[in-house]
């Protein structure tokens, strides 16, 4: 056993002495060429041309003058209700999603959503259920491709009436969620 311990301990010692080397001689430092002008190599001037200017408020005028063009499903703001409900009928689904995809397509655009009620029903219960409907309609953008930073959706309850009376004429007008773009709110 003790042969054979020692026949691998020199083993390993020549293994080890196999495997090393010899520092490689010192390379000599490379030399610095002057250039100059005139001379070969030398640095050319480059002729500098002016930077092409991009006017993006030009497209910024565009694509807001669809919201105001009344032809445009998008210049429709408001999404009725009816009463004590907040979900969106299917006659204004259209109208979410073609908002849907202008906020997708002018990522920089940012709405208001604000959730309305007629004037039955208790004041906290008003603004619990304007926040419903605005939230309804947040989510629904969300889901069509908006970006939730574009969105932001609050309550006015009763305080903001489209119509004035004590009649469902009235009150259905008043049962809404009206979208804002930024700048009219």
């Amino acid at each position: 056993m003790r042969v054979t311990l020692i026949a691998t301990l020199t083993a390993v010692a020549a293994l080890l002495a196999a495997c090393e080397t010899t520092p490689p001689a010192e390379q000599s430092p490379a030399g610095v060429e002057e250039r100059g002008a005139g001379k070969p190599g030398a640095a050319q001037s480059v002729e500098q041309k002016p930077i092409a200017s991009v006017d993006l408020t030009g497209a910024r005028k565009d694509a807001a003058s669809v919201l105001k063009d009344p032809n445009n499903i998008l210049s429709k703001r408001s999404i009725y209700y009816e009463l004590d409900k907040f979900d969106v009928k299917d006659e204004y689904r259209g109208l979410v999603e073609a908002h849907a995809k202008y906020l997708r397509e002018n990522p920089g655009s940012k709405i208001l959503i604000q959730g309305n009620t007629d004037e039955r029903g208790s004041r906290e219960y008003n603004v619990g259920l304007g926040q419903r409907r605005s939230d309804g309609v947040k989510k629904m953008l969300i889901l069509l491709g908006a970006k939730e930073n574009q969105i932001e959706s609050v309550s006015l309850g009763e305080e903001k009436p489209q119509a004035e009376g004590h009649q469902e004429e009235a009150w259905s007008k008043n049962r809404r969620s009206d979208i804002l773009y930024a700048g009219e709110y």
